[in-house]
């Protein structure tokens, strides 16, 4: 009887969940209804407006708004066309108490706009993430909905509450871990080469730092694997919801560690209903400027250190020169001597405005044509037999003005005191060792051998917070583009009122001797101002267009990942763009690969924000199977004995892999090691920079050969990382780089060797 009994259940209990699968189905298609007719709704605004053309500039700039907003609608319905619904939570002893959860938010404007699906980010989702047992949020089901090409495949239900549980007729309900089943299949899940985004499977340790409302710097430590950029981009995603009228003037900015990393997450934001955020790393973040140059090791680490700000000060101030001999200038056939005691008072003026350089120039021409025009008015204008000047204040004046614009005296000036820019200045400098001698004098010979470098136009990663730092020092003298703009704003006010003019002089002759109150003339509407105003055109680039090229924005909100990459220099650089302070740090010293990095979140913050920062942490590593870890581990004691592991949920079954073979033998053996483990997913072959030329031949469709700076942030199925120990040997912090290395695979790490594996490893493997 009780085999019966049991057989009967598991016919039922199939039949059920198809029916419930079959309901769920019909919900996810009125979803993907209202998707498409939203769709729909756009793209035939967005049609009319592009079909619109000619207008009034008022009409221009309403027709490249809503261009604007129609397009992001689109791209944001076309990033939630996958996996648009993937929760839902049954709240308790509520009719219809179902709530959808999904990737935006869609409305039912035929039941008077009640919700059909809630935005993740919005605060009655919440619950789909935090509701456990001990603490249900009046949630008394969890259901995850898996779907693909707009048909459910499955459902996970999770129940909260015992006693709905029993009335459901289910047996063993689930303890309350969060949506343990849906998280680990989307652990073992292939990777793409794109990073996707965790909605579904958020924990409740990673729900509470993406909606922190912490004002000042947050700090994201976490270990590998534990889910930190995703954590990272989901609050910029949830802040830009929350924070929409505020954040959407003046825009997020991501800062990752290299271009591979920023094309691997590229598409995360839009699939969470966000797309102007700009993306982009300190080396591209001067605008203008593309970091494609490659520094030694020992470059990068002296360049981001703050003894450069002694080094850049000295280099702009060795540009404002004193000429050794007298400059004989020739002017309206007088002859006249721009001397070293001229030029020294000018400069002690200049520099004594503590201006900027580029803003000071003007203080220093000003200065040396004074002295030119007393010059001149003694040999010109002399009383010789009073000792008086035979010239009046206006013909000095006049004087002076003749000699600003006298190209000889201004290229005189010029040469003296020029105006620069942060790329000639940094150019220059690193090109000419005896300029740098001259500036980097606390630096040693070794040292300032070390920067040393031809110019050939290119820049490095490490240049970017120099030419930032140039840019505070030498200043932009907009002077000229100001008056360009007044004398520009002039002359269409001058067309404004002559139209309005013309509108008021061909009124009816009758209408103006009667000067009747009740007509009103066009002067009555609008005065010239605001007619000429209506003729401006204004930048029509989106927020984050706009901030790229422009240096001194300053951003709303500033989300720094793999932090602990950055220089002291590098944190100027982005400190300068957030003025409120308001940033996300994301990252994990002891993953600290760069010279000039971070060893500490103290050392780095406090001198920005005081005691204002907050640290949380992330402990558990939702990337990295328990075998592999168990290796890394070690490495990770070896960096800091005090360090803790984030713990791995998961084990793959593959233990990690050394093979030892001849140097002549590496590359066949990692042929062989690809091909025999060929599968889904993605692979990569993490090498020495110096091998990685030789290895490249590897590199695949699914496969990539890289460095380990390189593969920073990124994550793969399989790696095969080769001679551990040259990793260690070709950097300061090779241990660093080491601990990345290994902790990158989701599924199976292979080591390839030809020298004896560090000390850290070798306890792992038979050698």
């Amino acid at each position: 009887m009780p085999d019966r009994l049991a057989e009967d259940r598991a016919t039922a209990e199939p039949s059920e969940r198809s029916r419930e699968i079959e309901q769920e189905q019909q919900y996810l298609s009125v979803l993907y209804d209202r998707l498409d007719s939203m769709r729909d709704y756009a793209k035939n605004r967005l049609s009319t407006v592009l079909l619109d053309t000619g207008g009034t500039p008022q009409a221009r700039s309403e027709r490249e708004s809503f261009t604007a907003l129609y397009t992001e609608d689109l791209a944001k319905y076309d990033a939630a066309e996958h996996g648009l619904c993937f929760g839902r939570i049954d709240l308790d002893a509520a009719e219809d108490s179902a709530r959808y959860i999904g990737r935006l938010g869609i409305l039912d404007e035929a039941n008077d706009y009640e919700p059909l699906l809630l935005d993740w980010r919005a605060p009655l989702a919440r619950p789909f993430y935090l509701a456990t047992t001990a603490n249900p949020e009046d949630v008394t089901r969890r259901r995850h909905i898996r779907s693909r090409n707009r048909a459910v495949t499955a459902i996970n239900d999770e129940y909260l509450d015992l006693r709905a549980a029993e009335r459901d007729g289910v047996v063993g309900a689930d303890d309350g871990v969060g949506g343990e089943s849906a998280l680990l299949a989307a652990l073992n899940a292939a990777r793409t080469g794109h990073m996707n985004d965790i909605v579904e499977t958020i924990q409740s340790e990673q729900d509470a730092i993406i909606r922190s409302d912490h004002k000042s710097v947050l700090v994201v430590q976490g270990g590998p694997g534990t889910g930190k950029t995703a954590v990272a981009l989901h609050r910029a995603a949830y802040l830009l919801y929350t924070y929409r009228q505020q954040l959407a003037k003046s825009g997020v900015l991501i800062i990752g560690p290299n271009a591979t990393f920023l094309d691997y997450i590229g598409q995360v934001l839009p699939s969470l209903g966000e797309t102007g955020v700009l993306l982009s790393t300190i080396g591209d973040l001067y605008p203008g400027v593309k970091a494609v140059r490659e520094d030694t090791l020992r470059a990068a680490e002296l360049k981001g250190s703050l003894d450069m700000l002694a080094v850049l000060k000295q280099a702009v101030r060795d540009r404002q020169e004193v000429p050794a001999e007298p400059v004989r200038l020739s002017f309206d056939g007088y002859p006249v001597t721009l001397d070293r005691k001229i030029v020294t008072r000018a400069r002690g003026r200049a520099r004594s405005s503590r201006r900027p350089h580029n803003l000071a120039r003007p203080i220093f021409a000003s200065s040396v044509i004074d002295a030119l025009t007393d010059q001149l008015a003694a040999t010109m204008g002399a009383d010789l037999s009073g000792g008086t000047s035979l010239l009046s204040s206006a013909d000095l004046s006049e004087i002076g003005d003749e000699m600003r614009a006298d190209p000889h005296v201004q290229a005189a000036i010029s040469a003296l005191w020029p105006v620069l820019t942060p790329q000639e200045v940094l150019a220059d400098l690193l090109a000419d060792p005896a300029r740098l001698d001259r500036a980097a004098k606390t630096l040693s010979p070794q040292d300032r051998a070390a920067l040393v470098r031809p110019d050939d136009g290119t820049f490095a990663t490490a240049d970017a917070p120099l030419l930032d730092e140039l840019a505070e020092l030498l200043g932009v003298d907009d002077t000229e583009e100001r008056e360009r703009s007044r004398r520009r704003w002039r002359a269409q006010l001058a067309e404004a009122q002559d139209a309005l003019d013309i509108l008021t002089g061909s009124a009816p002759q009758d209408i103006e001797d009667e000067l009747d109150p009740e007509i009103l003339m066009a002067y009555d509407l609008i005065d010239a101002s605001q007619l000429a105003q209506r003729q401006e055109f204004g930048n029509r680039q989106t927020t984050a267009e706009r901030a790229a090229g422009d240096r001194t924005w300053t951003y709303g909100h500033v989300i720094v990942d793999e932090a602990q990459e950055l220089s002291e220099m590098a944190w100027r650089m982005v400190m300068r763009r957030i003025p409120n302070r308001w940033i996300t740090v994301v990252g994990d010293v002891a993953q600290t690969g760069d010279p000039a990095g971070a060893s500490s979140w103290q050392r780095v913050l406090e001198p920005y924000v005081a005691q204002r920062w907050k640290l949380t942490e992330l402990t558990v590593n939702y990337r990295t199977p328990a075998e592999i870890m168990a290796v890394a581990a070690d490495v990770l004691t070896a960096i800091d004995p005090a360090a803790q592991a984030p713990r791995s949920v998961r084990e793959s079954g593959n233990p990690p892999r050394a093979h030892r073979v001849s140097p002549q033998q590496v590359k066949s053996e990692l042929s062989r090691l690809i091909a025999e483990q060929h599968g889904p997913g993605t692979a990569a072959v993490l090498a020495p920079a110096l091998l990685v030329p030789e290895l490249s031949s590897l590199a695949g469709e699914s496969v990539q050969v890289l460095t380990v700076h390189d593969a920073k942030g990124l994550e793969f199925d399989r790696v095969y990382l080769v001679e551990p120990q040259s990793i260690l040997d070709e950097s300061p912090r090779g241990l660093n780089d080491l601990y990345v290395a290994l902790t990158r695979a989701t599924q199976r790490l292979a080591i390839v060797h030809t020298e004896d594996l560090p000390e850290s490893l070798a306890t792992h493997f038979t050698q």
